[in-house]
């Protein structure tokens, strides 16, 4: 894969983009039929507006429960999954949040909850915690404009960040994520984002960066759906805060490098059309009293994911707080049988002789997401995720969840028909 040309203006604070060698990682085994996640939508309707939203919200939609239970037969049918991910529009707006929690945890699924979290209260999330939440991932970045946080950078939005994270560290038992959308004008900013996980790595379980897509940032300027041309300006947003060129996989880890030199990605998911791009990229490091230990390797995230998927019947998405505070007992562990794993627990060692209160503390395992939406290749194929994570349900039928919108307003996926580059 070639290296990443980013535009001048960001040379000075962007580090080089290196090629990742795919075949060096483990590619996650979810598929079609049997995967971590699924993608579930009750609702179109949302409260905020974040920039390039794919989402028709002029016309918000809520559906009912018999429909959305429709839905969950759908997957129950055609996909095993870890958890259901439920998303919008905002869940939280959706009337029936409280008893859809509770149906996806009857029928066999962690209900993990995606919300922008404006609407969430603490007597509102301890509802949904007895209602069987297993659960959340906020969504918060700058293309939100959000209430009581208009023009924060990243770095500043840290604090409302803080402030979900304490709410539901506060209520106990409830895994919290945090998803970022990162764009060419916002990425400079990403390292402070995997800094403050690391300080808060007892409460917080996952960072996602989800890096920023619109028709012109895939260099397509026209699409054929249904044998015509098809205008998108109802469906993809063009924005400023977008920039004027995509930022890949390598962007994102070489940042994360400069703040957390020993960075090493394990797993990943590769694209539709080329089995080297990076569409999901998956490291999980181990945290001790604000210090990172090491990065958990390839070859042990394979043993994870096949456990898993012996003991439970499912390949795993999601871990509870219990689990992921285990740090100590999975480097010892696995350093029995892997020499990363011993690695980390010899720096483990190292770190308890130097502050023995270290003994008594926990260490903490985190994940990092990199999610690479669509790319459109030089011949105008769309390079999608392979074994899509987030597919969903539409018209009784499994479908990429980013790209409904095409589905519901020209009654098919689309194609480029040309490209600008």
């Amino acid at each position: 894969m070639k290296q990443i040309e980013m535009p001048s203006e960001c040379h000075r604070q962007m580090p080089t983009a290196q090629a990742i060698d795919h075949l060096s990682l483990y590619r996650l085994p979810w598929n079609y039929p049997d995967n971590g996640i699924s993608w579930l939508e009750p609702t179109t309707k949302c409260n905020l507006r974040c920039q390039g939203c794919y989402r028709d919200l002029e016309n918000p939609v809520h559906k009912t429960l018999g429909e959305v239970r429709a839905d969950l037969e759908v997957f129950k049918r055609l996909r095993r999954s870890d958890c259901i991910s439920i998303a919008g529009g905002d869940p939280l707006v959706y009337p029936d949040i409280v008893p859809l929690v509770r149906m996806i945890k009857k029928m066999g699924w962690k209900p993990i909850i995606n919300t922008n979290g404006i609407a969430l209260t603490e007597p509102f999330l301890r509802d949904l915690k007895k209602a069987g939440a297993f659960g959340f991932t906020f969504h918060i970045d700058t293309s939100q404009n959000r209430p009581k946080a208009k023009g924060l950078s990243e770095t500043e939005l840290n604090a409302v960040r803080l402030y979900f994270a304490e709410m539901v560290s506060k209520v106990g038992g409830l895994a919290c994520s945090f998803n970022a959308t990162v764009s060419e004008t916002t990425i400079a900013e990403l390292p402070s984002l995997v800094d403050w996980a690391r300080e808060h790595a007892d409460i917080v379980q996952t960072m996602v960066f989800i890096l920023f897509r619109t028709p012109k940032l895939s260099g397509t300027s026209d699409w054929i759906g249904q044998g015509r041309n098809q205008p998108l300006d109802n469906i993809y947003k063009e924005s400023e805060w977008g920039g004027g060129k995509p930022v890949f996989a390598e962007d994102a880890a070489a940042l994360i490098r400069t703040v957390d030199p020993d960075y090493a990605p394990a797993a990943y998911l590769n694209g539709t059309a080329s089995p080297d791009s990076i569409k999901w990229l998956l490291a999980n490091r181990t945290v001790l009293n604000g210090e990172v230990m090491g990065y958990m390797s390839p070859r042990f995230m394979e043993l994870v994911q096949t456990f898993s998927h012996i003991i439970s019947g499912t390949y795993l998405a999601y871990s509870d707080p219990k689990s992921t505070s285990l740090g100590k007992l999975a480097a010892f562990g696995g350093s029995l049988i892997d020499k990363n794993m011993r690695r980390i627990a010899k720096k483990m060692l190292a770190s308890m002789a130097r502050n023995p209160a270290n003994i008594f503390r926990r260490a903490y395992m985190q994940s990092i997401m990199i999610i690479q939406p669509i790319n459109v290749e030089a011949d105008g194929t769309a390079d999608m995720c392979d074994s899509c994570p987030d597919v969903t349900v539409h018209e009784g039928k499994l479908v990429w969840s980013c790209r409904t919108e095409e589905l519901k307003q020209c009654g098919a996926f689309l194609t480029a028909a040309s490209l600008t580059r």
